[in-house]
């Protein structure tokens, strides 16, 4: 497939360029010989073949381009394996950024519940790593949330995932952290002289929202269409479908789906 060697190449460059990476490992393996660059290549084959978990992408690979990785481990070691290199997923999505068109960015956040609202009486899935009650426009889930910062280019800068009931406005000043200063296009619910004095004084950040600029609620309306459209990316990738058992596991599953769409939008892989 050239879409796996496509993948390949770029995870590999990048490790091979950043050496340091691979400080995590502490048993005198250092170079097992099926590599850090497949075992990422494997996950994001999820998005290749569009199918909804990690293990349903793992055995695919396995049934089908076995011969592509000759080494290739059991399941259970190429999932632990993939949670060890959670940090270096991180950094390939940022190296995989490719945006023009200014300093103009987008933020939001949306719900990753773990269970049906029919399930919300007796949950417990994920409780003990935060997840928790939150409300949206669509109403109550439990769970958590996933706050993205975006370039106009719809190119994801940075995200964070938070329990359910963390206010947008504070996350907000987290994101900002991740870029030099630039315009911010945000919906009503991060507005607020505070926040925008924060954003400004701190981060060099111009916050616009609807009610800031009444006059240009159209335009920006339409601008923040593409933000949308992001998470609609995100979430034909499966993004929602929660699998995981534990907030390691999730935030890594969600990492990995946020980098394969930032492969597509810089054109390293085909949409």
């Amino acid at each position: 497939s050239d879409q796996m060697l496509a993948i390949f190449v770029f995870i590999d460059d990048f490790i091979k360029a950043h050496a340091s990476l691979a400080c995590w490992r502490t048993s005198p393996n250092s170079r097992p010989r099926f590599t850090d660059a497949e075992v990422i290549t494997v996950a994001l084959m999820q998005g290749v073949f569009g199918c909804q978990t990690l293990k349903q992408a793992y055995l695919l690979v396995a049934s089908t381009f076995r011969n592509a990785f000759p080494c290739l481990c059991g399941y259970k070691e190429w999932i632990h394996r993939l949670h060890n290199v959670t940090e270096i997923v991180g950094r390939l999505i940022q190296a995989a950024v490719c945006a023009d068109g200014g300093a103009l960015y987008l933020i939001d956040g949306k719900p990753i519940p773990v269970c049906k609202p029919i399930r919300h009486g007796r949950v417990r899935l994920l409780t003990e790593d935060g997840a928790y009650f939150g409300k949206s426009t669509t109403g109550w889930f439990f769970g958590f949330k996933l706050h993205v910062l975006a370039h106009i280019s719809g190119q994801i800068i940075c995200a964070i995932l938070t329990p359910a009931n963390w206010p947008e406005r504070d996350v907000a000043l987290a994101l900002a952290e991740s870029v030099d200063g630039g315009v911010l296009l945000a919906d009503r619910g991060y507005r607020g002289a505070e926040i925008e004095k924060q954003l400004a004084e701190n981060y060099d950040m111009t916050l616009i929202t609807p009610l800031t600029c009444p006059e240009k609620r159209a335009l920006i309306s339409s601008v923040r269409e593409r933000v949308e459209t992001v998470f609609s990316q995100l979430w034909s990738r499966f993004v929602d479908r929660v699998f995981s058992r534990s907030w390691n596991g999730l935030w890594n599953t969600i990492k990995l789906k946020m980098l394969h769409l930032n492969m597509c939008q810089a054109g390293i892989l085909a949409h």
